[in-house]
This record gives structure tokens, sequence and C-alpha cells, in this order.
């Protein structure tokens, strides 16, 4: 069981990899191709959002991981 649980937080912590490369990704092409202003505020925002959607779609490990602190 804890062989288990542990490939499941490894994949949680793959999958934060992708979503947050994925997202700070897009927030980059925001600036640069639409002219939005750049905001770690509000790529985190976003970003935990993404996260939110993600796992209800079903991100494997994902939910296992510690959720950010609240406006941080």
């Amino acid at each position: 069981m804890v062989e288990a649980t542990n490939g499941l937080h490894r994949e949680g912590i793959n999958t934060l990899v992708i979503l947050g490369a994925w997202m700070l990704w897009n927030h980059r092409n925001g600036c640069v191709f639409d002219g939005a202003v750049p905001s770690l505020a509000s790529l985190l925002v976003t970003t935990g959002e993404e996260r939110r959607l993600w796992t209800m779609a079903g991100a494997r490990g994902l939910n296992l991981l510690p959720a950010p602190l609240p406006g941080v």
C-alpha cells in the first residue's frame, strides 16, 4: 500500500510540474501576443483554478498533494 501511495504522489508531482509549465507558457503567450500584463498573482490564481479542473477531470495523484494557502 505504501508503494502505491508513493507512486500516486509521484504522479501528482509530475502532473503539477506539467500544469505549472503549461500555465506559465500560456501566460507568457498572453503577454507576448495579446498584450496582457505579466502578473504572478494572476498566474497563481489561474493555475489554482486549472488545478481544480484537472483534478475534477481525473488527473491522477493531483488531489493527494496539499493545496496552496489561500491568497498565495
